[in-house]
């Protein structure tokens, strides 16, 4: 399909959180199997996370000085356009001096700045927006890019429906086959077998929220007869890390083999975020998401919702935990039958081969 004898330079940026960075090293591992002479470049936001995981997924990065607008009037909003004149001056240089063959960006502050500059000169460039509702970054960017790669139906509101293509957003592989990892998971664990297994995730940092609402509800809990998985999160994890030994709850920092976390599971409690939710739905398990209401443009709730309208999972505001939580789990722990409807439905939601094509739209572009 291609000319595999050209050196390819591929630039990429996305960052800010996990959400940003994974797609952005996911894509680059894939044209990397294609590409193996290919050279790679990332662009970051200075003193944000991708300034660390990029570098230990073995990629150079760049950093730009920048960073988002406050809804609020702040010192912060007032340095944004000189920060936004330096990065475009910096992704300028980057473009200049790196030449790159195509431009590919994952949203994040910084990818702003520099698919703007790779567009001004003519570089084939390509987005990856994984939420239902974007933000406004790829709204400015769509009118300018050649490619749009989405999660979700109807972004069409959004952007030039011409470019658009449902790929889905890039998901880690080790979760298509979680079904067969069950009783493997439940001893990794040390669960009880046949009892059921609640999953809580409040993301790499943790979600307070979520944190409080475990802690509220742990003895009604124990009366539904369920154990418990609870990761907590980097953050929160020495203040709920006591709960460790009462029985059948399980507290965990961090999980490193979320393969086998999702296999136990029978019920799981999440954030939505972009990531989450498109892992979740390969998973295919029956959730309750919990958004979190702090994210630009509420773009958790409208994630939550597009899956909530396939009537594929539960959704409880943030705010309502207090009065909605245990009417709706024990409504659902009470139903195998729900249970069962909401996996199989949120499970027709996946698309498993998202990085795969993403990769052969940038392939089109490196052709053209």
């Amino acid at each position: 399909m291609s000319n595999k004898k050209k050196t390819y330079k591929i630039i990429l940026s996305g960052g800010g959180t996990g959400g940003h960075i994974y797609p952005a090293i996911a894509i680059a591992n894939e044209l990397k199997l294609r590409f193996p002479d290919a050279k790679f470049l990332f662009v970051g936001a200075k003193d944000r996370m991708e300034m660390e995981k990029v570098p230990q997924a073995g990629y150079k990065i760049k950093g730009l000085w920048i960073t988002g607008i406050e809804r609020k009037l702040t010192l912060k909003n007032l340095a944004f356009p000189f920060k936004l004149i330096n990065s475009l001056w910096s992704a300028r240089q980057i473009v200049n001096k790196f030449k790159p063959d195509v431009a590919i960006g994952t949203g994040g502050f910084a990818s702003g700045p520099l698919l703007q500059i790779a567009a001004l000169k003519g570089i084939p460039s390509l987005i990856q927006e994984q939420n239902s509702y974007p933000g406004i970054t790829n709204k400015l960017l769509s009118k300018k890019v050649q490619k749009i790669c989405v999660a979700y139906n109807g972004l069409d509101r959004f952007f030039p429906k011409n470019k658009i293509l449902k790929t889905g957003n890039p998901v880690r592989q080790d979760l298509l086959d979680i079904d067969s990892k069950r009783s493997e998971a439940i001893k990794y664990f040390g669960l009880v077998e046949g009892k059921k297994t609640l999953l809580v995730l409040g993301g790499s940092l943790g979600a307070k929220a979520i944190n409080e609402l475990l802690k509220r509800e742990l003895d009604f809990l124990q009366t539904q007869q369920v154990q418990i998985i609870w990761q907590t999160g980097k953050l929160y994890y020495n203040d709920y890390k006591i709960n460790g030994d009462i029985k059948h709850v399980q507290v965990h920092q961090f999980i490193n083999n979320m393969d086998f976390a999702y296999a136990a599971a029978d019920i799981i409690i999440s954030r939505a975020g972009a990531g989450s939710v498109s892992e979740l739905c390969i998973v295919g398990k029956p959730v309750i998401f919990v958004p979190s209401p702090y994210v630009a443009e509420d773009h958790q709730t409208k994630n939550a919702k597009a899956i909530v309208d396939e009537n594929a999972a539960l959704m409880i505001a943030q705010e309502d935990l207090e009065v909605d939580f245990k009417n709706k789990f024990s409504q659902l722990i009470a139903s195998d039958e729900r249970q069962k409807q909401l996996g199989v439905n949120i499970k027709k939601l996946a698309l498993v081969n998202a990085t795969k094509h993403i990769a052969d739209e940038v392939e089109k572009l490196l052709n053209k």
